[in-house]
C-alpha cells in the first residue's frame, strides 16, 4: 500500500497559494495555519538562541515587517500583539514559499523605504515615529491613491500585509485566545447578550 504524505512545503505553498487574492483565513482552514505555527514553534525550540531564523526577508526587511506588523495590531492590557503572536514569523514563512507573496511583500518593503527616503531621507526603521505614523497614514486607506497616485503601490502592499499580520494573529495561540474561541461546544442554554451598563 503506498501512502500519501504532505511535506511541509506542500502544506506552505498550499497556505500561500489559494490565498493570493486576499485574506488567508477566506480560503485555508484554521488547522493549515495552526501547522504552520506549529512549524514556527518547532523551530524556535530547536534553535539555539530560541529565535526564528527568516526564511526569505532578509535582517532589514525582517525588522520592518516586524514593526508594522507591531504597528498594526500592538500588544495591550488585554493580549499580547501581533509580533508576540508569531504573526512575522507565519507571513516570512509563507512567504518563503510562495513567489507572488514574495514581489507582493519584498517589493512593498523596498517601495515603502523608497518613499520614506524620497519624503524624509531616512528608510522607514530609521524615520521618527511622527514620520512613521504618517506614511502610514497616507498608506492605510485607498482614498489615498485618489490624490496622490504615486501612492497606490504603498496601500495595495499595506493592505496586503495587514490582512496577513491580522491571519497569523487570529490563528495563533494568543489570537485564539483573545477572540475567547472555545470551538465547537455544546451549550446547554444560550443567554443572549448582556445588558449594557447604563442603559
Amino acid at each position: 500500500m503506498v501512502h500519501n504524505t504532505v511535506s511541509r512545503r506542500d502544506v506552505l505553498r498550499s497556505l500561500g497559494t489559494v490565498a493570493v487574492a486576499g485574506s488567508v483565513l477566506q480560503v485555508i482552514p484554521l488547522e493549515a495555519a495552526e501547522y504552520a505555527h506549529n512549524l514556527i514553534q518547532a523551530e524556535k525550540t530547536e534553535s539555539k538562541t530560541g529565535e526564528y531564523a527568516p526564511k526569505y526577508f532578509d535582517a532589514h526587511q525582517y525588522a520592518t515587517l516586524k514593526a508594522l506588523c507591531e504597528t498594526i495590531i500592538p500588544a495591550d492590557a488585554d493580549s499580547g500583539g501581533a509580533v508576540e503572536a508569531g504573526a512575522p514569523e507565519f507571513i516570512d514563512l509563507l512567504t518563503s514559499e510562495n513567489p507572488v507573496y514574495q514581489l507582493r511583500l519584498g517589493g512593498g518593503l523596498m517601495w515603502l523605504d523608497s518613499a520614506c527616503s524620497d519624503r524624509y531621507g531616512n528608510a522607514y526603521l530609521n524615520c521618527s515615529s511622527q514620520q512613521q505614523k504618517e506614511i502610514l497614514d497616507l498608506i492605510a486607506y485607498s482614498k489615498s491613491t485618489q490624490s496622490d497616485k504615486t501612492v497606490s503601490h504603498g496601500v495595495q502592499f499595506f493592505s496586503f500585509l495587514r490582512n496577513l499580520t491580522a491571519d497569523g494573529f487570529f490563528t495563533s495561540k494568543i489570537g485564539i485566545q483573545y477572540l475567547g474561541y472555545v470551538g465547537n461546544t455544546f451549550l446547554v442554554d444560550f443567554p443572549g447578550c448582556p445588558p449594557v451598563p447604563g442603559l
